[in-house]
This record gives structure tokens, C-alpha cells and sequence, in this order.
């Protein structure tokens, strides 16, 4: 039941956590620097591989950032790869290059 899994911003640690009940399965880790936040690193837990949870948590967070109005850097391979496939975000893309304008 996806009701068991819950996603939470961890501010002080610059990463998202995905949590079955107090057990951590899965982290999105970023970088903040003006309005732009980096994703750096995303890793779910392989005994949840292939249930879609990697999906709802890059989902979640690309969804808090742009809800925030920063500009979204795809540093990591997996957010780069969710975006590539799901377009809700191309307006909030930037490239690791880019300057912010």
C-alpha cells in the first residue's frame, strides 16, 4: 500500500528521505545556491526496486522545487534520466552550466 511510505524534506541534511515507517529506503540529495537546487545523488533501496518508488520520490521532489520557484539542475543520473522521460518540469530545467538568470 503506498500509504505506508512517506517522502520528507531533511533541510539540514540538503536531501529528501523516503521512509517506510522509520526505516530510511530511499534519499534525494541536493545543493542550494540562489534560486537554483542541484540534484546531486538519488538512491532508493534495492529491496524496493521495481515498485516505482524511485518515480514518486524524483516526482516529489521536482514537484518542491518548482513549487518553491527555483530553477531545477538534474546533476544526478536518475532525476536526469525522470526528466528526460516527463516533461511537467521543462520550464524549471538548467543545465549545470548555466548561470542563473
Amino acid at each position: 500500500m503506498e500509504d505506508e511510505f512517506a517522502i520528507v524534506r531533511v533541510p539540514e541534511r540538503n536531501r529528501f528521505e523516503m521512509h517506510e515507517g522509520d526505516t530510511i529506503i530511499g534519499i534525494a540529495a541536493y545543493s542550494l545556491s540562489g534560486d537554483r537546487v542541484t540534484f546531486t545523488h538519488t538512491v532508493m533501496d534495492d529491496r524496493y526496486g521495481g515498485r516505482g518508488l524511485g518515480s514518486r520520490l524524483a516526482e516529489f521532489v521536482l514537484n518542491d522545487a518548482a513549487g518553491s520557484g527555483k530553477r531545477i539542475v538534474p546533476e544526478c543520473s536518475f532525476i536526469s534520466a525522470y526528466v528526460r522521460k516527463h516533461h511537467d518540469w521543462d520550464e524549471y530545467l538548467e543545465s549545470a552550466g548555466t548561470e542563473s538568470r
